[in-house]
């Protein structure tokens, strides 16, 4: 069984200004705002699949840390830059982490609500 994990949600103080940071910070990554147009939520994905949801919560919600698949190690260079540019916060720039394996380049930022959002690859290519 492959993709067993069908959705994830966090939430957020600020639907729309999450909604500006991911939808810039996730573009790099082929994933873009699918659902989400009446301010309580927003669905991001790969048409027709939204599999990773913001909506509004009341009391902030700390801690998450999502990772996304990035097919290579420049598209977590410009995942990060584009993060950075809406609005996260570094929270570990893109590099080797081969504490984790050798071949694991990944990139961190604090979205808005101090989410940490990740963009990583597996693969031995640059």
């Amino acid at each position: 069984m492959s993709n067993l994990l069908d959705h994830v949600t966090v939430g957020v103080s600020d639907v729309e200004r999450s909604k500006k940071f991911y939808d810039r910070a996730l573009r790099p990554l082929g994933i873009e705002r699918l659902y989400g147009e009446d301010g309580t939520f927003a669905g991001y994905g790969i048409s027709p699949k939204a599999f990773f949801w913001i909506g509004r919560k009341d009391i902030p919600q700390t801690g998450a840390h999502i990772a996304f698949t990035a097919p290579d190690r420049a598209t977590v260079d410009r995942f990060h830059d584009e993060a950075i540019a809406a609005g996260g916060r570094d929270n570990g720039p893109p590099g080797l982490r081969p504490n984790y394996h050798p071949n694991y380049y990944g990139a961190f930022v604090l979205d808005p609500d101090g989410h940490n959002v990740e963009a990583v690859c597996h693969s031995t290519q640059g």
